[in-house]
């Protein structure tokens, strides 16, 4: 079974957007397709701060603002 089998669509689409936002926001030149010449680094750091972002939005929520 694949990673992603269980994904609902809708979800895997906002997460791809939010993944080229994140990237372009901190400056990764990440394109759709092949994005082996990125570091581990660099993809490590789309991914870490695309938590974040989401962490802090559930924190919000959670807090009522």
């Amino acid at each position: 079974m694949s990673r992603n089998s269980s994904s609902v669509p809708e979800a895997k689409s906002a997460l791809d957007k939010f993944k080229y936002e994140v990237a372009n926001e901190l400056g990764v030149p990440l394109k759709k397709g092949y994005n082996g010449d990125l570091t581990s680094y660099q993809n490590g750091s789309v991914g870490g701060y695309m938590v974040k972002k989401m962490i802090e939005a559930q924190e919000r929520e959670m807090a009522g603002k």
